[in-house]
């Protein structure tokens, strides 16, 4: 189990595994994963997520239908939103699904490093297929695939996982 000394140390330390070893999750591990999604915030609290844990075997052999990016991963949360739930902006009734679902899939992300469990965010995959291998009701909007498992031995980052653009280049004060 990983410990770090701060936040800034976890979103440092945190890289996108590709490869996992051989092993499940606990229950007692997913469940703590869970929570830090179940505590996100999502616009006015009305929490629209809905997450889909993927972990049999008939499970994991669905999503590889739907997905050749899970990299034969042990676990995944399908991370989606329900749009009858979600906030909607009165300027342009701009629904929050997208932005609540992203941030519930970043502290899933973020506690699952904690606790030494290694995941990568997929965007690739079929959502038409993902819709019919696990029945997918209309109302629900399918947002990331976090893929998860206990990185391998000779797991590593990429070799872009360090690199950055310079700060100027990102962050600005009072205006473009």
């Amino acid at each position: 189990m990983n410990h770090y000394k701060n936040f800034l140390e976890l979103a440092a330390g945190r890289y996108s595994v590709r490869k996992f070893a051989d092993r499940p999750i606990e229950q007692e591990i997913l469940d703590q994963i869970l929570k830090a999604g179940h505590l996100a915030p999502t616009a006015c609290n009305f929490q629209p997520q809905k997450i889909l844990v993927i972990n049999s075997r008939e499970a994991l052999e669905k999503l590889s239908r739907c997905t050749r990016s899970f990299f034969n991963a042990p676990a995944a949360m399908l991370v989606c939103y329900d749009k009858n739930l979600c906030w909607k902006r009165g300027a342009d009734e701009k629904p929050s699904g997208e932005v609540d679902a992203s941030i519930v899939t970043t502290h899933l992300m973020l506690q699952a490093a904690a606790l030494g469990v290694g995941s990568t965010w997929v965007m690739s995959f079929d959502p038409k297929a993902m819709r019919s291998e696990f029945n997918i009701p209309e109302n629900i909007v399918e947002v990331a695939l976090l893929v998860m498992g206990y990185p391998a031995p000779d797991a590593e980052p990429s070799p872009r996982h360090t690199q950055y653009r310079p700060s100027e280049e990102i962050v600005s004060y009072n205006r473009f």
